[in-house]
């Protein structure tokens, strides 16, 4: 099936013919989940064999003025934004314009001493030692760092550990993996994705979080505090190609369907992002590009979950029973993977 095939219109035609049974077992789960967590709205599309067997929207993208979520809410997605930052240098390496065993200083300026032996592979499987920005001071959207203001920053804080020696998650990685592939593609990273992902793949409502953006249909984020809903903090970290992209359940079904296929990644750069990295002792990750690999419930699952001020987001693929459960909400509590699993439970039996 192509990619540009599958659309939130598609989705919702197939849902209506699938069976009762296991529908109703999802609207019971996730109406319970929202009711325990509090979670102020979601949306969710479950695909299986190629094809979309559920949507569904829940409660509120925005409490204020009563709005209630859609499909086509938009949505932050935090750290799921990874994995374009990864397939967008895999397209360059496809390109030929980059090779991603090479040292970061060939495609970066200003690299201290210190980094000269992290390479593009230690960046995407979080094994490079940098320390991770997000929660450090000077680092705010407001200030957007330039590429050699955001090098200068974190260059003054020491390697956490040896390139290759150890696994830390890590946000900075990721955020130099933009300016990556602003150097190597000559424009800019949003700029990139449209051009070789979003536009190809007919992902209109994916882009750029930024808040002076006028994007429709976009979600209000939300925060609890002593059981209370306030809206999300405002003062955000500038988490730019490490995070900050918004998108809804129907773009990222596309994006999902074009993992299944070749023609937007080829067979080998698949395989690449989905194998887990290997330290320097031989001890092998749980991480890929831009992707986690893990099992669940004895099944293989490669996923990825996304946090931002006020959103919880995730995409869970499970190639071995072709299923795939996206999940989007407006909640600040990190849930949205495990709740993708519990369905992915239901699917299990």
């Amino acid at each position: 099936m192509s990619p540009r095939a599958l659309s939130p219109v598609f989705c919702a035609l197939v849902m209506i013919g699938a069976t009762s049974g296991r529908t109703d077992e999802v609207d019971q789960l996730i109406n319970s989940e929202m009711a325990a967590h509090r979670i102020p709205g979601l949306a969710l599309t479950i695909a299986r064999n190629g094809a979309c067997i559920k949507t569904s929207a829940y409660g509120f993208a925005n409490l204020e003025l009563n709005v209630p979520v859609t499909p086509d809410t938009v949505f932050e997605i935090g750290s799921v934004t990874k994995q374009f930052t990864a397939a967008a240098i895999l397209l360059l390496a496809q390109d030929g314009k980059l090779n991603v065993e090479e040292k970061i200083n060939r495609y970066l300026g200003f690299t201290p001493p210190t980094w000269r032996d992290i390479t593009i592979h230690h960046l995407l499987t979080h094994t490079s030692g940098l320390k991770s920005y997000t929660g450090l001071k000077g680092f705010e959207l407001t200030r957007h760092l330039t590429e050699a203001e955001f090098i200068a920053a974190i260059d003054t804080y020491p390697l956490e550990f040896e390139p290759g020696a150890s696994w830390k998650y890590n946000n900075t990685g990721y955020n130099l993996l933009g300016f990556i592939i602003q150097n190597a593609s000559g424009k800019s990273y949003w700029d990139f994705l449209s051009d070789r992902i979003l536009r190809p793949l007919s992902m209109g409502s994916t882009t750029n979080r930024l808040p002076a953006l006028i994007i429709p249909h976009r979600a209000a984020g939300y925060e609890q505090t002593n059981l209370v809903w306030v809206n999300r903090d405002y003062d955000l970290t500038d988490v730019f190609s490490a995070g900050a992209m918004v998108s809804t359940v129907g773009d990222l079904a596309k994006w999902n369907a074009a993992l299944d296929g070749d023609e937007l990644l080829n067979a080998k750069s698949k395989a690449t992002m989905w194998q887990p990295a290997v330290l320097k002792n031989g001890k092998s990750t749980q991480y890929g590009f831009g992707w986690r690999i893990e099992e669940f419930e004895g099944h293989r699952n490669i996923g990825h979950g996304g946090s931002t001020s006020g959103f919880s987001a995730t995409i869970q693929r499970f190639p071995d029973e072709k299923l795939a459960i996206i999940i989007l909400s407006n909640t600040d509590e990190q849930i949205a993977t495990n709740l993708a699993r519990k369905l992915a439970h239901l699917y299990f039996k």
